[in-house]
């Protein structure tokens, strides 16, 4: 089957001190464009999937910017308005700073997004059910939905009318507590779970042991953040059990030895099995991104038919090769050094 995704959220302007210097200290600023659905897109487009992305940019040099660094990664970005200052007043592109950890220091993140362009827009304008026509793949995350009302109605809007199409969607969480409180995030991402298909990451859920009484408590409370096996398949069972339509459920676990070096590894439950990956350790150019490349990893291995270890083996290398990229995205083109990577063979490829 020829898969079509698309994909939508906010990309912003990222700017980054060279060479790991600390804001306070710095007189230039590296500059590039990301988002986390953006950045999923940019992998599976480099990767050869077909790929469009919406979004909602002001009509400057900075929108353009954002969009023409897209399309250089082969991304259909038909659907993507620019708006003008009349339909976002404040008319800008939200910005986040970065500031790349080393050794023992981490990386810290200042945004500056609040009245962007998207967060602005009021998408009651847009027909997401004409936008949605012809695709096979639709994926969403958490992000969106922080950013405001309009964007939560978004979200519920295309998650309706994917499930009408019978479109495959994937959800992933992906927390930001500078956005919203973990309560309203549970409570949102909760209502979304029973349109989805594959779900990366468990949280920020709802998964009351009693739903009549929450006070019983969630049974994810009970693993630790870095779980067993036993464990995993527990909370991965008792989310198919209560949403019978998920299908494939993948999280990704990290263990930080220090900022300057990680070890990953994956687990993914699929038809009732839950499947543990082998472990890579890597050191770190950049970070950021790599959750979005964990995340491709496993639309691309699903959509190609990969054998459930082979889907998380794969999702862990794509995401252990963005950690040496500078950007927010994966931009691998190769899908042979991922396998390369998968199998730990680390020798020069000739």
């Amino acid at each position: 089957m020829e898969h079509k995704f698309i994909t939508l959220g906010e990309i912003m302007l990222r700017l980054t001190p060279p060479d790991y210097e600390k804001i306070r200290n710095t007189n230039t600023f590296d500059a590039r464009y990301g988002g986390s659905e953006a950045n999923i897109a940019i992998s599976l487009a480099n990767l050869g999937i077909d790929s469009t992305y919406f979004t909602v940019v002001p009509d400057n040099s900075l929108g353009k910017s954002a969009i023409r660094m897209l399309k250089s990664n082969d991304i259909n970005c038909d659907p993507v308005i620019f708006s003008t200052p009349e339909e976002t007043p404040t008319h800008r592109l939200g910005t986040y700073y970065l500031e790349a950890g080393y050794g023992i220091r981490p990386s810290k993140v200042i945004y500056d997004r609040k009245y962007s362009a998207f967060a602005e827009y009021d998408f009651t304008k847009v027909d997401f059910e004409k936008m949605l026509e012809g695709y096979t793949w639709l994926h969403l995350g958490g992000i969106t939905p922080a950013l405001g009302e309009s964007c939560r109605w978004m979200i519920m809007e295309c998650l309706k009318a994917a499930k009408a199409k019978g479109i495959t969607v994937s959800f992933d969480g992906n927390f930001r507590s500078t956005l919203w409180s973990w309560k309203e995030a549970r409570d949102f991402c909760t209502d979304c779970l029973p349109y989805v298909d594959v779900l990366l990451g468990i949280e920020p859920y709802h998964l009351w042991k009693d739903e009549k009484n929450p006070e019983a408590g969630d049974w994810k409370e009970a693993i630790p953040y870095q779980p067993s096996l036993e464990e995993q398949d527990k909370i991965f069972k008792i989310f198919a059990e209560r949403y019978p339509n998920i299908k494939c459920i993948a999280r990704h676990v990290r263990y930080s030895h220090s900022c300057s070096e990680n070890s990953l590894k994956a687990y993914l439950w699929y038809k009732g099995k839950t499947y543990e990956s082998r472990t890579l350790t890597f050191n770190i150019l950049d970070r950021v991104g790599g959750g979005d490349a964990f995340v491709s990893g496993i639309i691309y291995a699903l959509m190609n038919g990969y054998e459930p270890d082979e889907t998380a083996n794969f999702a862990v290398a794509a995401s252990a090769i963005k950690h040496t990229l500078h950007g927010d995205g994966n931009i691998t083109d190769d899908v042979s050094l991922i396998h390369h990577v998968m199998n730990m063979n680390f020798d020069i490829k000739r």
